[in-house]
């Protein structure tokens, strides 16, 4: 709360440059969304890139340790004014921030009145904010779960206040192995995101034992440090930047391997959407998909992007390659 409410003023002032990680081209309509955010939320945000999963429209999204609320802003445009964004952060000086701006971006976005709010509180904690079970579509983060020391409690609420079907789209800092004592103490780089950094296999057995599907990976990235006093405290420990999609697929819903063909539209992957690292869908094209990748399509708000029959020539061997 002191690093993100007080030290830094903005983004310039971090130590590091892990939150500075490229990510991929932004459609249009992203850049253009962004244009229209003022320029303190911009200012005042520390986040790593930007989170912003496909498929928006009408939905009820959940920013985790938003900020100014940059985030929120941009997905309220992209959500549209039947959607609904809902930030919450821990730092008083960030929350206060966003919400001083609710005006000023209904008024430019044209909306009759407010689609997102905000919330001071502890993302391991959304039940004390009053956030109700099964009452998102998406919850989103971007590099604050290293910031919360109970990892399991963030994934686990998450996981309450998804719908059937929702989704869990977040970038975060993992790294190569458990941080040594003296790195997790280490004040300036649990603020930079790096002391509190998860070990990248422990979030494969958290979401599984939360609930969730496998992780999908999306993108990842190498971070370099770029300060000669941290490297040396981190040592022979290697950090990486990477965005993982979690679905809350229903137990009923898991079915045998498939072949779906994506029918195209989304706004800004009209013609092919990158799902993740190991499936890409161009429109009209036939994909052999594992059990996983079927139910989760079948089962989240992209059924309806997508035809989906059982079987196909290759997808027993593609079992399990999420």
């Amino acid at each position: 709360q002191d690093y993100y409410g007080k030290e830094l003023q903005k983004s310039e002032d971090l130590k590091t440059n892990a939150c500075i990680t490229s990510a991929r081209p932004l459609p249009k309509v992203v850049r253009d969304a962004l244009e229209r955010i003022h320029e303190e939320v911009v200012a005042r945000y520390y986040g790593c890139s930007l989170v912003i999963p496909e498929c928006l429209s009408s939905c009820r999204i959940l920013d985790l340790g938003s900020g100014s609320g940059r985030d929120c802003y941009l997905l309220s445009q992209l959500v549209g004014e039947q959607g609904h964004v809902t930030g919450i952060d821990m730092t008083k000086g960030q929350v206060e921030v966003a919400k001083k701006h609710i005006a000023y971006h209904m008024d430019k976005f044209g909306y009759q009145k407010p689609n997102v709010e905000f919330f001071h509180g502890y993302i391991e904690k959304l039940g004390d904010a009053g956030l109700a079970d099964e009452s998102y579509d998406i919850v989103i983060s971007n590099c604050v779960i290293n910031l919360a020391p109970d990892k399991r409690a963030v994934l686990r609420e998450a996981f309450r206040v998804l719908k059937p079907g929702g989704e869990m789209y977040f970038s975060d800092i993992y790294a190569s192995q458990r941080l040594s004592e003296t790195v997790w103490k280490h004040r300036v780089l649990w603020g930079e995101c790096l002391a509190g950094a998860l070990y990248w296999r422990d979030l494969y057995s958290i979401a599984e034992e939360v609930g969730f599907s496998p992780p999908c990976l999306v993108t990842a990235s190498p971070i370099t440090i770029g300060n000669k006093e941290l490297e040396g405290v981190v040592g022979d420990c290697c950090f990486v930047s990477a965005t993982f999609r979690l679905f809350k697929v229903p137990g009923g819903s898991r079915a045998g391997p498939g072949q779906v063909i994506y029918n195209g539209g989304i706004v800004g992957h009209e013609r092919e959407l990158v799902f993740d690292a190991n499936f890409t869908f161009k429109e009209g094209e036939v994909v052999d998909v594992d059990a996983e990748m079927a139910a989760i399509l079948q089962s989240s708000r992209f059924a309806k992007e997508f035809l989906i029959q059982a079987g196909g020539a290759n997808a027993a061997a593609l079992q399990g390659c999420c």
